[in-house]
């Protein structure tokens, strides 16, 4: 196994250390022998080298797909990168229970949906419903917890209601669609929202979906946010920890 500099990490190719990148992108141009050519000299001025065309697909309409390999010379210092990252404990469906019941001494209460125009609900449902995603059950299927998902293309100011009418404890958001950036712009709507009627600190935010991590989530004013490959118990278990933490400071 060769060393590797963490100060200079390079992409990892056919060899160590080769510097190999695969690129896939899509060009609004016909489909032909010019297309290939524009492609490999679009990656040239983005300063790749040595690219080459391994894949090309005409999409119709004057739309061209393709695939390369080309060369960087760039290299990333892996010993300098800090990502914000979860710092409180990760629970298993029981405990969290256990935790509910026994710390929090009632039910956890959880409104979910996706929001404005997105019909896509396969992230909200993983998390919520009852069957759940990956042979991990959804909130809907914990004793201690009461999840209610509103299911799609549901109004900022619908989704705020049902919060309020339910006493929820958290608002969790499913953004699918990002096409021009939508999924920016639903979820700084509805954090808007809840800071206009002033109840933003009445909620835990959480938002959710394909381009949804952590530090986005942070970045728009959401107490959290999950990517894929996200179960429900760790939305549970970070909620939770919240809700004990308010809970908690309140008490003092």
């Amino acid at each position: 196994m060769p060393t590797v500099d963490l100060k200079q990490v390079h992409p990892y190719g056919d060899t160590f250390d080769d510097g190999i990148v695969q690129l896939s992108f899509t060009l609004p141009v016909p489909f032909g022998e010019e297309a290939q050519e524009a492609a490999r000299r679009f990656a040239l001025q983005c300063g790749f080298q040595e690219p080459k065309v391994v894949h090309a697909q005409d999409l119709g309409e004057g739309f061209s797909f393709f695939v390369l390999y080309v060369s960087s010379l760039v290299s990333v210092d892996f010993t300098e990168i800090e990502v914000p990252k979860f710092s409180h404990e990760h629970l298993e469906k029981p405990e969290i229970e256990n935790r509910i019941r026994t710390l929090l001494g009632r039910k956890l209460v959880v409104v979910g949906a996706c929001i404005e125009s997105d019909a896509h609900t396969v992230g909200i449902d993983a998390i919520m419903n009852m069957k759940g995603y990956n042979s991990h059950k959804g909130l809907e299927s914990y004793i201690e917890i009461d999840a209610y998902n509103l299911g799609a293309q549901v109004p900022c100011e619908e989704l705020l209601a049902k919060a309020l009418e339910v006493s929820a404890d958290a608002i969790l958001i499913s953004q699918v669609v990002t096409q021009r950036s939508l999924h920016l712009q639903n979820l700084t709507r509805m954090l808007e929202l809840v800071e206009l009627v002033g109840l933003r600190k009445r909620f835990v935010l959480v938002a959710g979906g394909p381009r949804i991590n952590y530090e986005l989530a942070k970045e728009l004013g959401y107490d959290a946010g999950y990517g894929p490959g996200t179960y429900a118990e760790d939305v549970a278990s970070f909620v939770l920890d919240r809700v004990l933490a308010q809970t908690n400071l309140s008490k003092e």
